[in-house]
């Protein structure tokens, strides 16, 4: 188990290593300059010149990729070239909206469409397991912003119980308002999520269900509940945590649309504002912690497929004999 970590651990590391340059390189593609963009209209020559050589952006295309990683290792992602302010503290800034906003909505779609799933699957014949299947199909057919429109028009703008958007100026230190603003966002991307999520568990549960396993237990005097709680589970759970995993780790692309619909200062604002701005050290660091996320994330899916299912254990095993 060891070496197949650090081997994994290696590979990560040569992920995020390419997916820097691929990103740095983009970027760099990009029609537009950073230095125009940010000295507007009727700028004279000089001037651009003399911004570009503040920015860095006059060096080779290389010594700015080996400044921007060489930094990055030491802690140093660099200096925004619109706010002069350092990119960590930025994005250290937006995490206490994003991270709440992504966790939460996980934690809300886990909870209701793990037993949803299992009970459209259990029940998948009656009225109630149809009804659940076609809800989770129209969750995932309706786009996120729309989700996010429809609450706040219901909640915010005719109930009145929720705040429309925004987030308090004393961030946590007004906890009871930052919990009322962040309700709406995380249904909206708990909504989401649990549609899809809902679907892969009946299908597993369903897949689970069919087993010989099963059947061999109910024909000894288990019901079907009983079966699938004593026998199935395990055995269902190793694909639905692979799609809880793709699910926890694009819940933060999730949070970049629902925070421009609910006017929050989180990571999908500053993300969004800084592409607009060409604000490239912000844009790139961003993009690049968003893939560690996910490459960290089906990193740990691996690891807990692995202490699930035996088998794959076993296979590792095989594989180096």
């Amino acid at each position: 188990m060891l070496r197949y970590l650090a081997l994994r651990v290696a590979v990560l590391a040569a992920s995020l290593l390419l997916a820097s340059l691929v990103i740095f390189v983009i970027l760099r593609l990009l029609p537009g300059d950073s230095a125009g963009t940010s000295l507007g209209v009727g700028t004279t020559a000089e001037q651009l010149q003399t911004l570009r050589r503040q920015l860095g952006t006059d060096q080779p295309v290389l010594v700015q990729y080996q400044q921007w990683v060489t930094g990055l290792l030491g802690g140093d992602a660099g200096t925004s070239f619109v706010s002069r302010q350092p990119v960590g503290e930025l994005v250290a800034d937006r995490l206490p909206v994003t991270v709440p906003l992504s966790l939460g909505a996980f934690l809300v779609a886990v909870l209701v469409s793990v037993p949803v799933g299992v009970l459209a699957a259990v029940r998948r014949n009656s009225r109630l397991g149809v009804a659940v299947s076609a809800l989770s199909q129209l969750g995932v057919a309706v786009p996120v912003f729309w989700v996010g429109v429809m609450l706040i028009g219901v909640f915010a703008l005719s109930a009145g119980w929720l705040p429309p958007g925004g987030f308090p100026r004393a961030g946590w230190g007004d906890p009871a308002a930052a919990v009322q603003a962040l309700v709406l966002p995380v249904l909206t991307v708990a909504i989401a999520m649990a549609s899809v999520m809902v679907r892969y568990v009946r299908s597993a549960t369903l897949d689970v269900l069919g087993q010989d396993y099963i059947r061999t237990a109910r024909s000894l005097g288990y019901s079907r509940t009983q079966a699938l709680a004593r026998h199935g589970l395990r055995n269902g759970a190793v694909p639905v945590v692979a799609v809880l995993g793709i699910e926890l780790a694009t819940s933060l692309l999730g949070a970049v649309v629902v925070e421009a619909v609910f006017a929050l200062p989180g990571l999908g604002s500053l993300l969004l504002s800084s592409v607009l701005g060409r604000d490239l050290p912000v844009v790139q660091t961003v993009v690049l912690a968003i893939t560690a996320v996910v490459l960290v994330v089906n990193l740990l899916v691996d690891v807990v497929q692995r202490f699930i299912d035996p088998r794959l254990r076993t296979s590792a095993v095989l594989e180096r004999a």
